[in-house]
């Protein structure tokens, strides 16, 4: 019989304490491969508990694969070990028991390659246990509605938590009926060319995230590519255009990391409020990760002519598999948008929207964040130290680390860029360059002699993997 101690549990719930301890018992091979546990209705009366507690306890093992059932026999350990799950008519019977979706960990990475060219998270950092209470919570509460078919905007329930959260976090006061869910931002851009106009003229970001441009462009929207200063995008540049519609990120640009001040936000609103039609596509990219400072308000906080249309995602907050984004629409915009797109439902499961707003009311998601922004802080804290006290400490400038899960390394070596990416990728680092992101013409203070930029996303490094990173540099620079 399994033996569990509750002495230390304080607040913990019996069913997730129980939970835990089984978890424990089987990483630690207390319990075997294969290993048969005691029925919900055994271990019930051994631990003094009710029956539905291990059943919580149990299921949430099941769903993350701790262990398995066969029906008829009873419950088993999971041989982790050896990864080897369950197949044949033992996957069936888990395939018929697993009913809750909660987002999947995603396959563990060549241990070989660090990948600090992607803006992947480590799994370690989700919350998997309160995502599957939810879950079942959500499954067992809102049956009906998991059921039902969304409009194109999405589920009212998690419109109204973003609505609220925009307000209290961002300072965005908005009707939840402008907001849209989408499912990724790509979703998002492609219903925007849709109900912006194939005739219209974007313009990007130089440089900038290339899949907006590519998006665009994939459906029959023009974009031209405006140069970036170290305050966003070129106002005189952008004024010499005969863009229509304008995508910046003004609050944490992505690839050079810079944050637009307040005459620069002022210069664009003024752009778009001087023709009709004219729109601000403001893209919130990594705006939850600022490390000095408070949170800077977003461009569509101080906009008063209905111009901005506001995007931010889950994918950095959560995970990249975790397609969730929304956007907040001019109320100018709500009318077209349903005559042009209203015969569309959401993208996004109405599980999953539902799961979310669950998680946004009951305050999580503040609590998330605050934790991983402590994370990323240390972790961040980590990898600079360690660049400083390296000895490439005179060769290298660290740029713009203060905000975002991503810092420029400007180098100082006669090698070429391009070089120096291979030589990296030879020793299992793989990185990108910042002129990996530059759309046409390069700026003029990244482009000198004798220096290479790259681009650090260190959101999914572990500080087990530093001193590799840090020794891979000093070998590709040095020598």
């Amino acid at each position: 019989m399994i033996t569990i101690n509750f002495e230390n549990r304080e607040k913990t719930p019996l069913w997730e304490w129980i939970y835990l301890s089984i978890k424990h018992q089987i990483e630690n091979e207390v319990l075997g491969a294969d290993e048969k546990l005691p029925s919900k209705r055994s271990l019930s009366s051994h631990l003094g508990v009710s029956v539905i507690t291990v059943q919580t306890a149990y299921q949430l093992l099941i769903d993350e694969g701790w262990i398995y059932s066969i029906e008829k026999k009873g419950f088993f350990v999971t041989d982790i070990k050896n990864n080897r799950i369950v197949s044949g008519a033992i996957k069936a019977d888990v395939a018929r028991t697993t009913k809750i979706s909660i987002p999947k960990k995603n396959p563990e990475p060549d241990s070989k390659i660090i990948d600090l060219s992607s803006n992947s998270v480590s799994e370690e950092n989700f919350p998997f246990s309160l995502w599957a209470h939810i879950t079942r919570k959500i499954l067992t509460g809102h049956s009906h509605e998991v059921l039902e078919r969304t409009s194109v905007f999405g589920t009212s329930r998690l419109r109204s938590s973003l609505a609220k959260y925009l307000l209290d976090f961002k300072g965005i006061s908005v009707n939840e009926n402008q907001i849209v869910i989408g499912a990724g931002t790509e979703s998002l851009y492609t219903m925007l060319a849709q109900l912006l106009g194939r005739d219209k003229i974007f313009a990007v970001e130089n440089p900038g995230y290339p899949k907006v441009k590519k998006i665009l462009e994939l459906n029959g929207a023009k974009t031209i590519a405006i140069q970036t200063d170290g305050d966003g995008m070129n106002i005189e540049m952008l004024s010499k255009t005969d863009a229509d519609i304008i995508h910046i990120s003004p609050n944490h640009h992505f690839p050079t990391g810079t944050v637009m001040g307040i005459k620069r936000r002022l210069e664009l609103l003024d752009w778009s409020e001087k023709k009709s039609g004219r729109f601000i596509i403001e893209d919130d990219y990594d705006s939850e990760f600022r490390f000095n400072g408070k949170p800077l308000p977003p461009l569509q906080s101080s906009d008063t002519n209905g111009t901005v249309i506001y995007i931010n995602t889950f994918s950095k907050i959560l995970s990249p598999s975790f397609r969730i984004s929304y956007m907040v629409l001019p109320e100018k915009l709500i009318a077209p948008f349903t005559e042009k797109l209203g015969i569309f439902s959401c993208p996004v499961p109405t599980l999953d929207q539902l799961i979310l707003a669950d998680f946004i009311d009951g305050r999580h998601l503040e609590k998330h964040i605050s934790r991983m922004r402590n994370i990323y802080r240390n972790l961040r804290n980590s990898l600079i130290q360690a660049l400083e006290k390296s000895s490439l400490s005179d060769k290298i400038k660290i740029l713009e680390e203060n905000s975002g899960l991503h810092f420029l390394l400007k180098i100082t070596s006669e090698k070429s860029a391009p070089s120096i990416k291979s030589s990296l990728l030879d020793f299992g680092i793989k990185i990108s360059l910042l002129d990996d992101f530059f759309l046409n013409d390069k700026f003029l203070s990244f482009d000198s002699l004798n220096e290479t930029v790259l681009v650090v996303n260190y959101s999914a490094l572990k500080k087990s993997d530093i001193p590799k990173l840090i020794e891979g540099l000093e070998k590709t620079i040095l020598r």
